[in-house]
Protein backbone atom coordinates (compact mmCIF):
# COMPACT_ATOMS: atom_id res chain seq x y z
CA UNK A 1 0.00 0.00 0.00
CA UNK A 2 3.28 2.65 0.65
CA UNK A 3 3.68 2.19 -2.91
CA UNK A 4 1.07 4.26 -3.87
CA UNK A 5 1.07 7.17 -1.37
CA UNK A 6 2.52 10.49 -2.78
CA UNK A 7 1.93 9.21 -5.97
CA UNK A 8 2.25 12.02 -9.01
CA UNK A 9 2.30 10.97 -12.36
CA UNK A 10 -0.34 12.26 -13.69
CA UNK A 11 -1.22 14.95 -11.47
CA UNK A 12 -0.75 18.75 -12.30
CA UNK A 13 1.06 20.77 -9.69
CA UNK A 14 0.00 24.65 -10.21
CA UNK A 15 2.38 27.73 -9.88
CA UNK A 16 4.07 30.54 -11.29
CA UNK A 17 7.09 29.55 -13.50
CA UNK A 18 8.54 29.91 -17.12
CA UNK A 19 7.54 26.28 -17.85
CA UNK A 20 4.22 26.45 -17.05
CA UNK A 21 3.49 29.73 -19.26
CA UNK A 22 4.81 27.73 -22.06
CA UNK A 23 2.43 26.88 -24.82
CA UNK A 24 1.38 23.25 -24.53
CA UNK A 25 2.51 22.25 -27.70
CA UNK A 26 5.75 23.46 -27.23
CA UNK A 27 5.97 21.57 -24.53
CA UNK A 28 4.53 18.35 -26.07
CA UNK A 29 7.14 19.11 -28.63
CA UNK A 30 9.95 19.62 -26.22
CA UNK A 31 9.21 16.70 -24.61
CA UNK A 32 9.28 14.41 -27.81
CA UNK A 33 12.81 15.35 -28.58
CA UNK A 34 14.14 15.17 -24.91
CA UNK A 35 12.73 11.40 -24.93
CA UNK A 36 14.38 10.93 -28.65
CA UNK A 37 17.55 11.57 -27.09
CA UNK A 38 17.79 9.83 -24.22
CA UNK A 39 17.23 6.84 -26.05
CA UNK A 40 19.92 7.10 -27.64
CA UNK A 41 22.23 8.32 -24.47
CA UNK A 42 25.00 5.43 -23.84
CA UNK A 43 27.83 7.43 -22.14
CA UNK A 44 27.83 7.52 -18.06
CA UNK A 45 29.05 11.35 -18.78
CA UNK A 46 25.79 11.69 -21.07
CA UNK A 47 23.82 10.21 -18.40
CA UNK A 48 24.97 12.66 -16.18
CA UNK A 49 24.34 15.68 -18.24
CA UNK A 50 20.86 14.50 -18.27
CA UNK A 51 20.32 14.41 -14.54
CA UNK A 52 21.79 18.24 -14.75
CA UNK A 53 19.05 19.55 -16.98
CA UNK A 54 16.41 17.41 -15.21
CA UNK A 55 17.97 19.36 -12.33
CA UNK A 56 17.36 22.38 -14.07
CA UNK A 57 13.98 22.21 -15.83
CA UNK A 58 13.34 21.17 -12.04
CA UNK A 59 14.57 24.36 -10.97
CA UNK A 60 12.57 26.27 -13.91
CA UNK A 61 9.41 24.85 -13.03
CA UNK A 62 9.00 25.75 -8.98
CA UNK A 63 9.01 22.03 -8.51
CA UNK A 64 9.70 19.87 -5.42
CA UNK A 65 12.81 17.79 -6.25
CA UNK A 66 10.85 14.92 -4.08
CA UNK A 67 7.56 15.32 -5.99
CA UNK A 68 9.11 15.01 -9.47
CA UNK A 69 11.40 12.54 -8.49
CA UNK A 70 8.38 10.54 -6.93
CA UNK A 71 6.95 10.45 -10.59
CA UNK A 72 9.45 7.51 -10.95
CA UNK A 73 7.54 5.18 -8.63
CA UNK A 74 5.62 3.39 -11.02
CA UNK A 75 8.23 2.09 -13.24
CA UNK A 76 10.97 0.92 -10.63
CA UNK A 77 9.70 -2.51 -11.21
CA UNK A 78 9.85 -2.05 -14.55
CA UNK A 79 13.21 -1.15 -14.66
CA UNK A 80 14.71 -3.55 -12.37
CA UNK A 81 13.01 -6.03 -14.60
CA UNK A 82 14.00 -4.81 -17.70
CA UNK A 83 17.56 -4.60 -16.47
CA UNK A 84 17.52 -8.27 -14.42
CA UNK A 85 16.41 -9.80 -18.55
CA UNK A 86 19.85 -7.42 -19.50
CA UNK A 87 21.90 -9.09 -16.42
CA UNK A 88 21.18 -12.73 -16.74
CA UNK A 89 20.93 -12.88 -20.70
CA UNK A 90 23.27 -10.58 -22.15
CA UNK A 91 26.46 -12.39 -23.94
CA UNK A 92 30.04 -11.12 -22.91
CA UNK A 93 32.51 -11.83 -20.73
CA UNK A 94 31.64 -13.71 -17.58
CA UNK A 95 31.91 -12.13 -13.86
CA UNK A 96 30.58 -14.81 -12.23
CA UNK A 97 28.70 -17.90 -13.16
CA UNK A 98 26.38 -20.73 -11.52
CA UNK A 99 25.04 -23.70 -13.43
CA UNK A 100 22.94 -21.84 -16.17
CA UNK A 101 23.09 -18.41 -14.50
CA UNK A 102 25.90 -16.41 -16.58
CA UNK A 103 26.65 -12.27 -15.36
CA UNK A 104 28.92 -10.47 -17.62
CA UNK A 105 30.41 -7.19 -17.56
CA UNK A 106 28.26 -6.30 -20.93
CA UNK A 107 25.08 -7.54 -19.19
CA UNK A 108 25.90 -5.11 -16.35
CA UNK A 109 26.50 -1.80 -18.18
CA UNK A 110 23.58 -2.74 -20.47
CA UNK A 111 21.10 -3.01 -17.31
CA UNK A 112 22.27 0.12 -15.84
CA UNK A 113 21.73 1.96 -19.04
CA UNK A 114 18.45 0.47 -20.29
CA UNK A 115 17.22 1.54 -16.03
CA UNK A 116 18.53 4.90 -16.52
CA UNK A 117 16.85 5.63 -19.86
CA UNK A 118 13.66 4.32 -18.60
CA UNK A 119 13.45 6.35 -15.71
CA UNK A 120 14.98 9.54 -16.75
CA UNK A 121 11.78 9.04 -19.57
CA UNK A 122 9.46 8.74 -17.13
CA UNK A 123 10.88 11.72 -15.16
CA UNK A 124 11.33 14.06 -18.36
CA UNK A 125 7.52 13.19 -19.38
CA UNK A 126 6.22 13.65 -15.89
CA UNK A 127 6.81 17.51 -16.42
CA UNK A 128 4.19 17.29 -19.32
CA UNK A 129 1.71 16.50 -16.39
CA UNK A 130 3.04 18.34 -13.91
CA UNK A 131 2.99 22.07 -15.59
CA UNK A 132 0.32 21.21 -18.07
CA UNK A 133 -3.77 21.57 -17.04
CA UNK A 134 -5.52 18.51 -18.92
CA UNK A 135 -7.72 20.93 -21.03
CA UNK A 136 -4.44 22.61 -22.11
CA UNK A 137 -2.91 19.37 -22.85
CA UNK A 138 -5.92 18.33 -24.67
CA UNK A 139 -6.19 21.47 -26.53
CA UNK A 140 -2.44 20.77 -27.64
CA UNK A 141 -2.71 17.44 -28.67
CA UNK A 142 -5.60 18.43 -31.12
CA UNK A 143 -3.88 21.58 -32.57
CA UNK A 144 -0.44 19.07 -33.44
CA UNK A 145 -3.19 16.10 -34.51
CA UNK A 146 -5.43 19.00 -36.66
CA UNK A 147 -3.53 19.05 -39.84
CA UNK A 148 -3.99 14.57 -39.85
CA UNK A 149 -7.75 15.37 -40.04
CA UNK A 150 -7.92 16.15 -43.71
CA UNK A 151 -7.25 12.68 -44.19
CA UNK A 152 -9.89 11.08 -41.47
CA UNK A 153 -7.32 10.78 -38.48
CA UNK A 154 -9.48 11.61 -34.96
CA UNK A 155 -7.41 14.30 -33.71
CA UNK A 156 -10.45 15.32 -31.22
CA UNK A 157 -11.01 12.22 -30.15
CA UNK A 158 -7.69 10.39 -30.08
CA UNK A 159 -6.79 13.94 -27.84
CA UNK A 160 -9.84 13.93 -25.39
CA UNK A 161 -9.23 9.87 -24.50
CA UNK A 162 -6.11 10.65 -23.85
CA UNK A 163 -6.13 13.54 -21.84
CA UNK A 164 -9.04 11.81 -19.68
CA UNK A 165 -7.10 8.64 -19.35
CA UNK A 166 -4.16 10.87 -17.82
CA UNK A 167 -6.84 12.82 -16.06
CA UNK A 168 -8.00 9.59 -14.35
CA UNK A 169 -4.52 7.90 -13.30
CA UNK A 170 -4.21 9.39 -9.80
CA UNK A 171 -7.97 9.34 -8.94
CA UNK A 172 -8.03 5.59 -9.82
CA UNK A 173 -4.29 5.17 -7.64
CA UNK A 174 -6.46 7.05 -4.77
CA UNK A 175 -9.59 4.65 -5.05
CA UNK A 176 -6.83 1.51 -4.87
CA UNK A 177 -5.25 2.98 -1.84
CA UNK A 178 -9.13 3.73 -0.30
CA UNK A 179 -10.02 0.11 -1.23
CA UNK A 180 -6.62 -1.58 0.06
CA UNK A 181 -7.03 0.41 3.65
CA UNK A 182 -10.53 -1.17 3.79
CA UNK A 183 -9.43 -4.65 2.84
CA UNK A 184 -6.81 -4.22 5.60
CA UNK A 185 -9.08 -3.17 8.35
CA UNK A 186 -11.16 -6.52 7.53
CA UNK A 187 -8.00 -7.90 8.35
CA UNK A 188 -6.53 -8.47 4.77
CA UNK A 189 -2.70 -9.11 4.46
CA UNK A 190 -1.02 -7.84 1.42
CA UNK A 191 2.42 -8.50 1.98
CA UNK A 192 2.70 -11.60 3.95
CA UNK A 193 2.95 -15.36 2.40
CA UNK A 194 4.71 -16.18 -0.64
CA UNK A 195 3.83 -15.13 -4.28
CA UNK A 196 0.46 -16.82 -5.48
CA UNK A 197 -0.91 -15.78 -1.64
CA UNK A 198 -0.05 -12.16 -2.25
CA UNK A 199 -1.87 -12.55 -6.02
CA UNK A 200 -4.96 -13.62 -4.57
CA UNK A 201 -5.18 -11.47 -1.67
CA UNK A 202 -5.47 -8.13 -4.39
CA UNK A 203 -8.75 -10.07 -6.13
CA UNK A 204 -10.93 -8.49 -3.56
CA UNK A 205 -8.96 -5.15 -4.40
CA UNK A 206 -9.43 -5.86 -8.41
CA UNK A 207 -13.13 -6.44 -8.44
CA UNK A 208 -14.33 -3.83 -6.76
CA UNK A 209 -11.90 -1.24 -8.72
CA UNK A 210 -13.04 -2.92 -11.75
CA UNK A 211 -16.83 -1.79 -10.58
CA UNK A 212 -15.47 1.93 -10.08
CA UNK A 213 -13.61 2.33 -13.19
CA UNK A 214 -16.91 1.07 -15.09
CA UNK A 215 -19.13 3.37 -13.09
CA UNK A 216 -17.12 6.71 -13.27
CA UNK A 217 -16.60 5.94 -17.12
CA UNK A 218 -20.62 5.82 -17.15
CA UNK A 219 -20.91 8.76 -14.84
CA UNK A 220 -18.06 10.38 -17.34
CA UNK A 221 -20.57 9.58 -20.63
CA UNK A 222 -23.71 10.71 -19.15
CA UNK A 223 -22.45 14.07 -17.94
CA UNK A 224 -20.81 14.31 -21.60
CA UNK A 225 -24.47 13.73 -23.19
CA UNK A 226 -25.98 16.31 -20.53
CA UNK A 227 -23.86 18.76 -21.98
CA UNK A 228 -24.63 18.26 -25.97
CA UNK A 229 -21.04 17.10 -26.22
CA UNK A 230 -20.86 16.19 -30.26
CA UNK A 231 -17.28 16.35 -30.27
CA UNK A 232 -14.84 18.98 -31.89
CA UNK A 233 -17.09 20.16 -34.80
CA UNK A 234 -18.34 23.82 -34.36
CA UNK A 235 -16.47 23.80 -30.69
CA UNK A 236 -14.90 27.37 -29.50
CA UNK A 237 -12.27 27.49 -26.51
CA UNK A 238 -12.74 30.38 -23.94
CA UNK A 239 -9.15 30.71 -23.64
CA UNK A 240 -7.39 30.06 -27.22
CA UNK A 241 -4.14 29.27 -27.47
CA UNK A 242 -0.89 31.64 -28.28
CA UNK A 243 2.20 31.06 -29.55
CA UNK A 244 4.79 33.32 -27.56
CA UNK A 245 8.29 34.17 -27.92
CA UNK A 246 9.45 32.40 -25.07
CA UNK A 247 8.22 29.18 -26.82
CA UNK A 248 10.00 29.79 -29.58
CA UNK A 249 13.11 30.78 -27.74
CA UNK A 250 12.27 27.33 -25.88
CA UNK A 251 11.29 24.87 -29.38
CA UNK A 252 15.13 26.03 -29.88
CA UNK A 253 17.59 26.05 -27.28
CA UNK A 254 16.21 22.44 -25.83
CA UNK A 255 16.46 20.89 -28.90
CA UNK A 256 20.07 22.15 -29.27
CA UNK A 257 21.19 21.42 -26.07
CA UNK A 258 19.68 17.65 -26.83
CA UNK A 259 21.40 17.54 -30.02
CA UNK A 260 25.03 18.67 -28.35
CA UNK A 261 24.68 15.79 -25.42
CA UNK A 262 23.55 13.27 -28.62
CA UNK A 263 26.60 14.51 -30.54
CA UNK A 264 28.94 14.38 -27.41
CA UNK A 265 27.49 10.79 -26.71
CA UNK A 266 28.62 10.05 -30.00
CA UNK A 267 32.11 11.15 -29.51
CA UNK A 268 32.97 9.44 -26.26
CA UNK A 269 31.26 6.38 -27.41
Amino acid sequence: MKFFNHMTFGQYVPAESPVHGLDPRCKILVVLVILTGIFMAKHPAVFAAWGVLLAGLTLAARLPTKLVLGSAKPVLILALFTASIHIFFTKGEPLFSLGIINITSEGLVLALYMGLRLIFLVLFASFLTLTTRPMELADGLERLFSPFARFGFPAHELAMMMTIALRFIPTLLDETDRIMKAQLARGASFDRGGLWKRLKAFIPVLIPLFVIVFQRAEDLAVAMEARNYRGGAGRTRMNPLRWRGADTAALILVPLAVFILVYADRSLA
